[in-house]
């Protein structure tokens, strides 16, 4: 299964504030918030939605095509991803602006604050998916958070070439209204989303939760510890619980880990349900490492945690593509 993924393509700058953001926040006051926080750690790692997601789908064997804008400093992470089973052929080059970055502080508590400065992720919409049609064919395209406009002529692009489509707005909703979110939605085999985006993309898009599955094939809302809900219209939600974390170190890419995971069941010919406990222990492993393309998928190990978590069968049925 040839799948694409489009989005931001990013250098992360990952801090840690050993205590809680809440406690620095004066009610009275948040209408002047100026705040500023002594860090403990800085970690430079390579990010992005779509290439965390093409990671992940890499590092399952899968081979995913990257569909992004950089910058001219790319290229020792073009080498990495490339390494890592990552089809980099169709990532556009800028000659005008730097890589993306995303500067993120975490606090004891999992709270984050973040920044991201787009640069070259500006000419997203230059992308044209045509050209992977051209280059071998697509059988699913993951639209991520990038250029608002681009996320949105994507989305045409794979209606007009009859190429299915995962809605993945996440970190752009707040930038979209209810006409360019209902664009975005409409018709996409995958919606994903967690909790509090679920809420947000039926107030903005104007439409309740019927309305929501009605318009697409199957929305996957993680539950961060709670597992992950799978619901089809006129079905029962299925709900799949977490795989134990063995520690906890940071949450940053484990939405993305997710994605990889159960894409890549879907790619097998997997069930929905095996696609959320391959996604789930994909997003754990990402939780126990510092960076979000710094974790190993060796086999034995995905066998052992899938049997762990969800029993000998589940495993198993894993293994016959990866093992």
């Amino acid at each position: 299964m040839r799948i694409a993924v489009t989005g931001s393509i990013a250098t992360d700058h990952l801090m840690t504030f050993p205590g809680k953001f809440t406690d620095q926040f004066i009610a009275e006051k948040m209408d002047r918030v100026s705040l500023s926080f002594l860090v403990d750690s800085l970690e430079v790692r390579r990010g992005g939605v779509a290439a965390n997601i093409c990671f992940g789908l890499g590092a399952l064997g899968l081979r995913p095509l990257l569909a992004g804008a950089v910058g001219p400093d790319f290229g020792p992470y073009r080498a990495w991803l490339t390494a890592h089973g990552v089809d980099c052929d169709g990532v556009h080059e800028s000659t005008r602006h730097q890589t993306a970055r995303f500067v993120c502080t975490t606090d004891t508590e999992g709270n984050q604050i973040a920044s991201f400065y787009p640069g070259a992720m500006s000419e997203d919409g230059e992308i044209k998916l045509a050209w992977f049609t051209e280059h071998g064919g697509l059988d699913l395209v993951l639209i991520g958070a990038s250029d608002p406009g681009a996320m949105i002529a994507h989305t045409a692009e794979c209606v007009e070439l009859g190429v299915p489509f995962a809605a993945d707005p996440s970190q752009q909703l707040p930038r979209l209204e209810g006409p360019d979110l209902r664009q975005l939605i409409e018709g996409a085999a995958y919606l994903f989303c967690n909790e509090y985006e679920e809420a947000l993309i039926e107030r903005k898009a104007g439409w309740s939760d019927d309305e929501v599955l009605a318009r697409v094939g199957v929305r996957v809302t993680t539950l961060g510890p709670a597992g992950v809900r799978v619901e089809r219209a006129g079905q029962p939600p299925l709900v799949v619980g977490p795989v134990p974390e063995a520690h906890k170190v940071d949450p940053t890419g484990t939405g993305d880990a997710f994605r990889a995971g159960f894409l890549a069941a879907v790619g097998w010919g997997l069930s929905l349900e095996r696609a959320a406990q391959l996604g789930n222990l994909l997003a754990v492993c990402v939780l126990e490492t510092v960076g979000t393309q710094e974790y190993e998928l060796k086999p034995s190990l995905v066998n052992e945690r899938l049997a762990t978590a969800y029993g000998q069968i589940a495993a198993a049925e894993v293994a016959a593509h990866y093992g």
